[in-house]
């Protein structure tokens, strides 16, 4: 059997196995940039899978093993994210459109993996959901309504409610504990990037429909 291109990975610890699959986006000049990052063994950082922006998804770490991709951080109260989740790297610098090719064949990955490992659509979860006071990728340029409506992902349906239910309401998501602040730019990053200012009743609304529809547990 050939090596991986990145030998940066360990086995799962205790047993875990794949139940999230963890977005981010490169934040480099290149694809090759990232790759060559991704599988260098100085750098101790990889994922599954990178996918570039002319569309080509290249498998960099066995799905079965535990790729350095989310850091420190925590979904759902568990935390040792990498033994729980498959990493996706998406050249992107961070501050440009995701590109149709890449939209494309994320979709068709995603989809394999969920059917691979049995995931429900909550477990696609962004890189700054489980370390929102790090983390911003794969950040607002992302169309996380486009996955959610193919059933790759989720989507909190309008509404509103007290502020006081925001910060209840994403802990039941799955949310880890973090300063309000960050956990409102975390949120809105992923499902209202258009939003501006204090948090607000429409912010508890959506944060409210997901923990309703999708609590923890």
């Amino acid at each position: 059997m050939s090596l991986p291109p990145s030998p940066n990975f360990g086995e799962r610890r205790d047993g875990l196995r794949p139940e999230l699959v963890v977005l981010h986006y490169t934040a480099m000049a290149s694809c090759a940039e990232a790759r060559a990052r991704l599988c260098d063994p100085a750098h101790e950082v990889s994922a599954h899978w990178l996918i570039s922006e002319r569309g080509e998804a290249e498998a960099l770490v066995p799905e079965e093993a535990r790729a350095w991709h989310a850091g420190a951080g925590e979904w759902r109260g568990a935390g040792d994210v990498n033994s729980r989740s498959i990493g996706i790297e998406l050249a992107n610098t961070g501050s440009q459109p995701f590109a149709a090719p890449q939209m494309a064949v994320l979709e068709r990955l995603l989809a394999g993996i969920m059917d691979r490992w049995s995931l429900p659509p909550e477990a696609v979860i962004a890189h700054s959901d489980l370390a929102p006071t790090r983390k911003s990728d794969p950040g607002p340029r992302f169309d996380w309504r486009r996955l959610a409506l193919q059933g790759l992902s989720v989507w909190p349906e309008e509404g509103e409610a007290d502020p006081a239910a925001f910060l209840p309401a994403l802990r039941r998501f799955g949310y880890p504990e973090a300063p309000e602040d960050a956990l409102l730019t975390a949120f809105r990053l992923r499902f209202r990037p258009w939003a501006r200012g204090p948090l607000d009743r429409i912010d508890a609304g959506l944060a409210t429909d997901l923990a309703r529809r999708f609590p923890c547990g």
